[in-house]
């Protein structure tokens, strides 16, 4: 769900607020076992790995500073900003975005690339210390993170180039991730159904 966020608020009042919006929970999912990637409407469960969800708390601070949506397309767009904007050290987001970025191609070519150019004049949250971030106010964040340039900057040579390649490398590991995922997911729709069912036993109690 698209969400707007004024400038006075702090980041972690606006993370609540995205939460609330996007029925993420109180902790956002952060401590869920398995989480849901959706091809088309068949669920896909994967592991909640400890590498995805420290990948996926900046990631969260990220749809609050780039307005990009929650919805498909929306993941498509952020993953390919995240992209140029440089996911540092967190092999998790460098995987899932690339991986993302190649679906984007198909569903919403001219959207991702015009989030990959945005995403190549500003930069991350990766590897910044998160109760610092979160105290920031959403202005004082978009200015320190977004700078206006890369909202407004028009492609380039290097641009296309460096898209290009990134698509490459995120068919191959869209395929990887494909492989990994499809053997897993009876074991998520099991465990989704048992713990759907320990939700519906408390409620009764």
């Amino acid at each position: 769900m698209l969400v707007t966020y004024a400038d006075t608020m702090t980041m972690r009042e606006a993370r609540k607020v995205y939460f609330d919006a996007n029925g993420f929970g109180e902790t956002g999912g952060y401590d869920d076992a398995w989480v849901d990637f959706k091809l088309g409407p068949i669920p896909m469960p994967f592991p909640n790995t400890k590498a995805r969800v420290e990948a996926v708390r900046d990631h969260d601070l990220h749809h609050l500073l780039t307005g990009y949506d929650t919805d498909i397309v929306g993941e498509f767009e952020i993953a390919a900003w995240e992209i140029a904007a440089g996911c540092k050290g967190y092999g998790a987001a460098w995987a899932l975005n690339l991986g993302g970025m190649a679906g984007g191609l198909v569903r919403a070519p001219r959207r991702v690339f015009a989030a990959f150019v945005r995403g190549r004049g500003q930069r991350t949250t990766y590897g910044e210390e998160l109760d610092v971030v979160l105290a920031l106010t959403v202005g004082a964040a978009r200015e320190r993170f977004m700078r206006a340039a890369g909202a407004t900057r028009r492609a380039t040579l290097a641009d296309v180039v460096l898209f290009l390649l990134a698509l490459l490398v995120g068919f191959v590991v869209a395929l990887v991730l494909f492989a990994l995922i499809v053997p897993l997911v009876p074991v998520g729709l099991i465990t989704h159904a048992l713990r759907r069912r320990r939700s519906a036993a408390r409620m009764t109690t």
